[in-house]
């Protein structure tokens, strides 16, 4: 005699969960290839537009014939724009968007807040303030007002306004509401000492300094691209680490703690990984804006709120932002080559409004 197990209206509500549940797995898997393999073509299509314009299968070529010279063919012409010109922007470019994008996402989760940003902490503030007193000043830490002295300074200013914020933080304590008072603080400080040294400054120091503190990729080179790298990478690991700690962060401080999370340690640590990751890429691009606002927003739509997956998304679509902008802003008015940051900005300000308008919709 067969025993037929009576289907009850909760092993139907299982089943259908379980259906759901293998769709949006499906769904943020997609979300990760999908961004994975835009990156590759859009990289591919970055390193073939220029003033030497070539096909994309010949871009890769150049690349990969560095590599293996017998299974691909490329002329020395297009090899040497490839790998002189072009290679260190867009890897600079694809490290600065993840870096930024990284950035922004670890610190909205960790204060609760959508808008919460390290430049809203002051780090971009910073940095350009030390990017001023060495080109308006000729003062810096390295010595002169040379490209090295400007990022030297651009990079340990940036970080002035976290080390005042631990420090407060560790007096008050590490409510989220504390750090972004204390970054907006430090926003204005440092930005009011900027505007009094332009404002003293000549013409031609003011444009300089004007110039940075947009941010542009035309200084890429190869030496810069193993700190920006190592620092993503360090980040990046860490990150993923803390990723359960900051799940159950979201949830409130009372909550995380009753899971067994230190809550205030593990604030800090995300905070001063944020940046760290966001002050090496602008003391090397100057100020790049929105990439780490708009990212981490666009990834929550498609793969949710858990950290894990949000910051490898985050950083995929950080990058690709960065690029597209990046490509906009050398052939929009070619041969003139605009700064990165101003198209940032141009093509994030209206993509924020989108989604913060779709998100009300829905």
């Amino acid at each position: 005699m067969v025993d037929k197990r009576q289907v009850t209206g909760s092993d139907v509500v299982v089943a259908a969960e379980k259906v759901k549940y293998r769709k949006t797995v499906a769904k943020r898997a997609l979300f990760i290839v999908a961004s994975v393999v835009a990156l590759i073509v859009i990289a591919g299509v970055a390193l073939a537009l220029g003033s030497a314009d070539m096909s994309v299968f010949d871009a890769y070529a150049a690349v990969f014939n560095r590599f293996f010279p017998d299974w691909f063919n490329a002329t020395p012409l297009a090899s040497t724009v490839v790998w002189t010109l072009r290679l260190p922007r867009i890897l600079l470019a694809i490290a600065a968007g993840a870096a930024l994008a990284m950035g922004g996402c670890s610190t909205q989760a960790i204060l609760r807040n959508p808008i919460a940003t390290p430049y809203t902490l002051g780090v971009s503030a910073g940095a350009g303030l030390g990017a001023a007193i060495g080109i308006i000043l000729g003062k810096g830490l390295f010595g002169g007002s040379s490209d090295i002295s400007i990022i030297g300074n651009a990079f340990i200013f940036s970080l002035i306004p976290v080390m005042v914020i631990l420090l407060l933080v560790k007096r008050n304590g590490s409510s989220p509401e504390t750090m972004i008072l204390a970054g907006v603080a430090m926003v204005y400080i440092f930005g009011a000492c900027t505007t009094i040294l332009q404002y003293f400054a000549d013409s031609n120091a003011v444009a300089a300094t004007v110039f940075w503190l947009v941010g542009d990729l035309s200084r890429a080179d190869w030496y810069q691209l193993p700190y920006v790298f190592g620092v993503l990478i360090f980040c990046f690991a860490v990150n993923l680490w803390l990723a359960w700690d900051i799940n159950a962060m979201k949830m409130g401080d009372d909550t995380a703690k009753s899971l067994g999370v230190e809550v205030d340690r593990t604030r800090r640590i995300t905070l001063i990984l944020s940046c760290l990751s966001t002050a090496v890429v602008v003391a090397f691009t100057g100020a790049i804006g929105f990439v780490c606002l708009v990212a981490p927003h666009i990834c929550r739509a498609f793969v949710g709120g858990d950290q894990r997956l949000l910051i490898v998304s985050s950083c995929l679509v950080g990058a690709i932002l960065l690029l597209v902008a990046d490509i906009f802003a050398r052939r929009l008015i070619a041969p003139i080559v605009l700064p990165v940051g101003a198209i940032t900005a141009f093509l994030g300000g209206p993509l924020l409004l989108y989604l913060l308008i779709r998100r009300r919709r829905s």
